[in-house]
């Protein structure tokens, strides 16, 4: 919107008003001038729908715009939930709520961990001990999802089998899902998924809402996943990987925290396309 265009014309409402001419300088102190401010400016553009209850247009809701820490429907974390969390503590997140931006940051500043909530991987208080792993693949991934069990242990975590249990031709769509699911309903810190690309699995968890999926190849792509866009399932394609790389991946991925709010922002707003 051309602000000083309207204020132009405002001015020349006013000197016409005043039987002055368009080089004749306003004199004394106006009484104010009222601006009417036209709906649309430009009559092809379609009008906006009505936002949902409790959010604009092109961003999520935030604190104080209804919702709460507990409730029916979607819970609305908000910053005012963490008025009674100690700093450096932990607050469990209600399960399946959405996480506003101001809280991200409040508990950022405060270094609070947020555990569970709309699908999102959080590292527990004690950092990279006792996680929780859903571990699931289709044929193609078997041998590689059984070794992935064994260096979970060797980690200190424990790892959650979804199937498939031979190396009978399955559909991976059916494990990707259970793995997703897993991790959605909070059962579950974070999943892997494997298969021969890592390419279908990757689609098939991300269907699941609350789950960000993500197939890296190698330590960098790992973190940038957990780093940048706070993935909760790793998926490993066995096409590219030897045993030692998956398993380099693996650990970065699982060692590597959420980044900066500015990240969770973005996050939340794939999040949101789930609603």
């Amino acid at each position: 919107m051309d602000f000083r265009a309207i204020a132009r014309r405002a001015a020349g409402r006013a000197r016409a008003a005043a039987g002055l001419g368009p080089a004749q300088p306003l004199v004394g102190r106006p009484g104010g001038v009222h601006v009417t401010l036209e709906p649309c400016d430009n009559p092809d553009r379609p009008a906006d729908g009505p936002a949902r209850e409790g959010e604009q247009r092109g961003r999520l809701p935030e604190d104080g715009e209804g919702g709460s820490c507990e409730g029916p429907g979607t819970p609305l974390v908000t910053a005012a939930c963490l008025a009674k969390v100690a700093d450096g503590d932990v607050f469990e997140l209600p399960a399946g709520s959405l996480v506003t931006p101001l809280c991200r940051e409040e508990a950022h500043r405060r270094h609070i961990r947020l555990l569970g909530g709309k699908g999102l991987g959080r590292l527990p208080a004690g950092g990279l001990a006792h996680l929780r792993v859903a571990v699931g693949s289709d044929h193609g991934g078997f041998s590689l999802k059984e070794r992935v069990k064994e260096w979970l242990a060797e980690l200190g975590h424990r790892a959650l089998d979804q199937g498939t249990f031979d190396e009978t031709a399955v559909d991976y769509p059916d494990y990707a899902r259970k793995v997703g699911e897993a991790v959605a309903s909070g059962s579950c810190h974070f999943g892997v998924c494997i298969d021969g690309a890592g390419l279908g699995s990757t689609m098939a968890a991300n269907r699941v809402p609350g789950v960000l999926a993500a197939n890296c190849w190698d330590e960098r792509t790992a973190k940038n996943a957990r780093e940048h866009n706070y993935a909760n399932v790793l998926v490993l394609g066995t096409g590219g990987l030897d045993d030692d790389g998956a398993r380099d991946v693996l650990a970065a991925f699982l060692a590597t925290p959420e980044g900066a709010p500015r990240h969770g922002r973005r996050v939340d707003k794939i999040l949101a396309m789930d609603r």
